[in-house]
């Protein structure tokens, strides 16, 4: 066993903290990651507060991990040592499933997430991307394009997926007006890749406090929906939105911004149930919709889309010893756009 080192959650109602833990030796299928940078995820704190139940103790959070290859085992045979990779939500999954398919893995069952969750042997916990290394299945490994900076690489694995599937799926693209409720970590990805496909992109934001930068990212157009005549103004316009924030805000009136046969895509996950009328759906064939992160398959394919394109993540770059803060900051919306942390303020052994 290799000692790992990182940053814990111990219970819900404390700090993550420096915490020393054992890695698996590498099999003849694994890579052997020396983690570089890690993103901070709403999730993360959802998941090492216990706020969506069933949290395993201690945890290292972190889904949205960018490093370099150490070693791989005898048959590995996409990896080498030196190559810059990258692993997002899950580890692992069911391969001998009757319905597996490799196109919707993220929804099939069996998948083993990166931290929080057990192995296939159902008894050792994973530990995730707040270390200093991994040791990952090659299947469940991405290549990270050269020309994409591992520092700010790092959010595509959780947040350029998140936003790249629904947009992929629901065929975004020249002729199509896409909205995207909210400009965070997640939002501004969707400005970002939506542009890129060539949709005509709109920002709907609390406030105009973001306009500068949702425009600078390709939006066409930016509008606070605490004005209530942006409602009117935009009523039967988009053919996608995609809904961004956890807030419980009212879906039923954003479904009145979709055209005839118009997708809402919730992405975030609202604490609490939200009521929807169904007046806001039939009145227009309209559907309310879900969307999951992506497959490891649809996430190479994100990768190798965003290094085409040069698309990348807005990040600050953060001490690890800073988690807490930032964890905080993360809930008042107070960064621009997504934390990274650096692996290399770990301290030492």
């Amino acid at each position: 066993m290799a000692i790992a080192r990182g940053y814990a959650a111990t219970d819900a109602s404390k700090p993550l903290e420096p915490f020393t833990f054992e890695r698996r030796e590498p099999r003849e299928d694994d890579v052997v990651i020396s983690i570089k940078y890690c993103g901070v995820c709403h999730s993360d704190i959802h998941q090492a507060r216990n706020e969506w139940g069933g949290s395993i103790y201690p945890m290292v959070p972190g889904h949205e991990v960018a490093g370099i290859v150490t070693a791989v085992g005898s048959g590995v045979t996409r990896f080498k040592v030196g190559d810059h990779v990258g692993v997002g939500c899950f580890v692992d999954s069911c391969v001998h499933c009757a319905s597996r398919d490799l196109d919707t893995e993220q929804y099939q069952p069996g998948l083993v997430g990166t931290y929080n969750a057990y192995e296939a042997d159902g008894t050792t916990p994973t530990y995730g991307g707040y270390s200093d290394s991994m040791v990952v299945k090659e299947g469940y490994v991405l290549s990270i394009p050269d020309n994409l900076p591992l520092d700010r690489a790092a959010p595509l694995l959780c947040a350029g997926i998140t936003l790249y599937s629904p947009l992929a799926h629901w065929k975004a693209g020249p002729g199509k007006k896409v909205a995207v409720i909210g400009m965070g970590g997640l939002g501004h990805m969707g400005v970002k890749i939506g542009a890129a496909m060539g949709a005509d992109v709109t920002v709907l934001s609390q406030s105009l406090s973001k306009k500068d930068d949702g425009l600078a990212f390709g939006a066409k157009a930016y509008y606070a929906t605490s004005d209530a005549e942006t409602f009117k103004t935009l009523a039967g316009t988009f053919d996608l939105i995609l809904c961004t924030v956890s807030a419980g805000i009212d879906w039923n009136a954003y479904l009145s911004l979709l055209k005839v046969d118009g997708t809402m895509v919730l992405l975030g996950v609202p604490e609490n149930p939200v009521p929807v009328h169904a007046f806001a759906l039939i009145g227009g064939r309209r559907t309310l919709a879900g969307s999951m992160i992506g497959s490891i398959k649809e996430t190479q394919e994100m990768l190798d889309f965003c290094g085409k394109h040069d698309i990348l993540p807005e990040i600050e770059l953060i001490d690890i010893k800073d988690i807490n803060e930032a964890y905080e900051r993360v809930i008042k919306s107070d960064v621009r756009y997504r934390f990274v942390i650096d692996m290399a303020t770990l301290p030492k052994a």
